[in-house]
């Protein structure tokens, strides 16, 4: 292999170092280096910065040309590329060369990130979005001691010193997309656990929640009761609320522990359940509940006011409220609300 290298470099310098950087890669991972020295090894051979961050661990690894740990500063990456584990990107590796990328960069970035995924199966445990139901669920259920939390936390790649939100969701998408959509620093792991996707992770963008999926997040505390949180917060949710953090329902939090045939027997919200056998009635009167506004309910419906006006008498004598009264429109906000938690 290095005779052939040679007689490549004669020939065409830039496919010599190629194969250079190929035999460097391929020498490291005979030798089973850990990620630190894979990114000292790959700063010496690029002569910058380089490193390396899984998204399971949020931890980056920066070392310099000169084999120690670079400064805290991060300058932009001038190359990257992501580290792939079962077609799924579990990390990132980079480079940060001032000035423009060189001509083996790419090559070089494509080796480290194979390297590194080496190492993450090696060492593991694997850092891919999706784990073990049993594990999640040791760490949400409420009958489990705190050692075991502590240990199904560490197996699952969680730092002991770091807070878990959970949240609850409901999608047609697979988990570990939606996971990695709404935690790009991550970590962050989803399972399955009985009707309802689970999703542990210790930050998260609410915003970056894809269309068509609901959610129900919990405190970040102990991660059972922030489970129950989000059980209840996803009870909730709504097709124009589809995210709720269970801090904004405040005494609204309350309802779900109302038992149904108490719920049921109360006559607005059997009125409700009535008038859901029309459904312009009852997504005018959603719209109205949400804005509390006549007008801006006529935007959201895409209706004229005068329309929506003549709806919402309608709806009023059928619940025996007074829709445009603040007390009529808070007995509606509620009714409908304890209707949608029915059977939920």
């Amino acid at each position: 292999m290095e005779a052939l290298a040679a007689r490549l470099s004669r020939l065409d310098s830039e496919a010599g170092g190629a194969l250079r950087v190929v035999m460097f890669y391929d020498t490291l991972m005979r030798r089973r280096v850990d990620l630190p020295a894979l990114a000292r090894a790959s700063a010496g051979l690029a002569e910058c910065v380089t490193g390396i961050r899984l998204h399971g661990t949020g931890r980056a690894i920066r070392m310099s040309p000169d084999g120690g740990e670079a400064s805290a500063t991060t300058p932009p990456a001038s190359t990257t590329a992501p580290i792939t584990l079962d077609g799924e990107e579990v990390g990132t590796v980079w480079l940060e060369r001032p000035g423009p990328p060189g001509p083996l960069d790419e090559l070089l970035l494509d080796r480290l990130a194979i390297a590194a995924t080496a190492v993450v199966e090696r060492y593991g445990p694997a850092r891919t979005t999706m784990a073990d139901p049993a594990l999640v669920e040791l760490v949400i259920s409420s009958d489990s001691d705190e050692a075991a939390r502590a240990r199904a936390l560490r197996l699952l790649g969680f730092a002991a010193d770091l807070p878990i939100r959970v949240i609850a969701v409901r999608s047609r998408r697979p988990l570990d997309q939606v996971g990695g959509l709404i935690c790009p620093a991550r970590p962050v792991k989803a399972a399955p656990v009985a009707d309802v996707g689970v999703i542990l992770a210790t930050t998260m963008d609410p915003a970056r929640f894809p269309a068509g999926v609901r959610a129900g997040i919990g405190a970040a505390e102990s991660p059972d009761r922030s489970w129950r949180e989000a059980r209840t917060a996803l009870r909730f949710t709504t097709p124009r609320r589809p995210v709720v953090h269970h801090d904004d329902l405040g005494v609204l939090a309350l309802l779900a522990q109302v038992p149904q045939d108490t719920a049921r027997d109360n006559a607005d919200v059997a009125a409700i359940a009535r008038m859901a056998g029309t459904p312009e009635d009852l997504d005018t009167l959603d719209a109205y509940c949400a804005t509390g506004s006549l007008r801006r309910a006529a935007d959201l419906l895409h209706l004229h006011h005068s329309s929506v006006s003549r709806r919402l008498e309608q709806i009023g004598k059928t619940l025996g409220v007074e829709l445009t009264e603040p007390a009529g429109l808070v007995r509606a906000r509620l009714a409908l609300t304890v209707w949608r938690l029915l059977d939920d």
